[in-house]
Order: C-alpha cells, then sequence, then structure tokens
C-alpha cells in the first residue's frame, strides 16, 4: 500500500490516472460530484466525495502499459479500500458507505466477464445477488455519473 509521499501516491492525486480518466483523483472526484448536483441528485454528494479515497493508497503502475513505456496507473481494490477507510464513521450512512464499496460492483463484473475470469466474475456476481433492486437501481445511478466525471 502506498504512502501519502509515494510518488504514485501523488501522481494519482493531480494527474490524469489512466486512459479512462481525463483527470487525477481529486478533480475525477469534483467531476463526478458536480454530475451528481447538476442532475438535482444530491443523495450522491456524499458517496461521490469519498468513493476513490482509496485510490492513491492502491496506485500503481499498470504492468502491460510499462511495456509500452506510458505512464497508466491500476488501482486494483480501490473501492474496497475506500469502504475500509469511510465504514466506521458515524457521520455518514450506511447507504453511503455501500455506495462507495460497491461502486466498482457493475463494471468488475462486466470486465471479469469479457476477460474470462468466470471465478471473479461469480464473486462478484453473489456480491451483486446479495444487494436489493433499490441498491441495484442507485449503483447504476452513480455508475452513470461516475463515468460522466471520467
Amino acid at each position: 500500500m502506498n504512502r501519502y509521499y509515494d510518488y504514485n501516491f501523488l501522481k494519482s492525486l493531480l494527474f490524469r490516472q489512466n486512459n479512462y480518466h481525463r483527470f487525477g483523483v481529486i478533480g475525477h472526484t469534483l467531476a463526478v460530484t458536480y454530475h451528481a448536483i447538476r442532475n438535482k441528485d444530491y443523495r450522491f454528494v456524499v458517496p461521490a466525495l469519498l468513493h476513490d479515497f482509496g485510490k492513491p493508497f492502491t496506485a500503481n503502475p499498470d504492468e502491460k502499459d510499462l511495456e509500452e513505456g506510458l505512464g497508466n496507473l491500476s488501482f486494483t481494490n480501490h473501492e474496497e479500500l475506500s469502504y475500509r477507510i469511510i465504514k466506521d464513521w458515524n457521520f455518514i450512512t450506511e447507504w453511503d458507505k455501500l455506495i462507495v464499496r460497491h461502486h466498482y460492483l457493475i463494471r468488475g463484473m462486466k470486465k471479469a466477464k469479457q476477460k474470462g475470469n468466470f471465478a471473479k466474475y461469480r464473486r462478484l456476481r453473489r456480491t451483486w445477488d446479495r444487494l436489493d433492486d433499490t441498491m441495484k437501481e442507485d449503483l447504476g445511478t452513480f455508475l452513470k455519473y461516475d463515468d460522466l466525471g471520467k
């Protein structure tokens, strides 16, 4: 895990994260928050601000991109670390915490299936199946704001 003074930690905060993000973590976080507010969907403001808290700690060079000389970063399990950071905070709701914890679940299932990683897909799918329909819908809405913030 990166420390706050680690190069990749600082790079991820301020500079383009990878080919999927125009911004660093700070800019992306603000963009996601902006899109939730712009759509008057204020319930997503807190998760938008917190959903990538763990990213700088998990920022590592993407191995296949290193071979090509690209500076992309990978953020494996950033959503779980983001959740672990905030899980004991009593000033945010359990709903906020679940959105943070599972905000990558839809995309993670899709990517695992596309890559033929069926063990990972089944594990993620079990988590998905335990969520109620309202949470599934909320995660889909949040994913829309997350994508708009890229």
